[in-house]
């Protein structure tokens, strides 16, 4: 490959951005979808592979909206019908991106933990209590990382279709 070939540089971007969406998942700060989004945009703009890639751009259109409808709806009407409140999904948040720079690795997750199971704690007034809010909290950040990531590879899965065949 060479730098000149330009449709070649801009598959290479393209595929960068998909792979970085994909890290965005559990990554805080990189918006998975609409980078995956970007990346197939990119080709389709750029990349001048012929019109079979205004198809493979809205292919990836409809499942990044539908990736994003269902990341937030499936979870969050779990988490209503359990009675887990927003606050305490804010709290778990906002300790666990605390977390995430404090303790390399684990510090998100341990962080996401800790704070919900804080705010049920004391909206709760029993520890015991706290600990099933906490567990379908848990649950939902893991639908909806598992819901975003599978979009994310639909995505890339119809991007690399579209490479292979236009």
């Amino acid at each position: 490959m060479s730098v000149t070939d330009s449709q070649a540089v801009v598959s290479v971007v393209a595929a960068l951005a998909i792979l970085a969406g994909l890290a965005g998942v559990v990554v805080p700060g990189l918006p998975a979808l609409p980078l995956c989004w970007g990346g197939v945009l990119v080709w389709a703009v750029f990349g001048g592979a012929g019109n079979g890639r205004w198809a493979v751009l809205a292919a990836a259109t409809v499942v990044a909206a539908g990736g994003t409808v269902v990341k937030y709806a499936w979870p969050g009407r779990n988490l209503k019908r359990t009675g887990v409140p927003t606050s305490s999904l804010l709290a778990g948040g906002l300790l666990g991106l605390v977390g995430f720079f404090v303790v390399p690795v684990v510090g998100l997750v341990l962080g996401f933990v800790a704070g919900v199971w804080a705010a049920e704690r004391l909206r709760l007034g029993d520890s015991r209590l706290a600990w099933p809010a906490t567990k379908q909290a848990v649950a939902a950040a893991g639908l909806a990382m598992l819901v975003e990531f599978l979009a994310g590879a639909v995505i890339a899965g119809v991007w690399v279709l579209g490479l292979l065949l236009t």
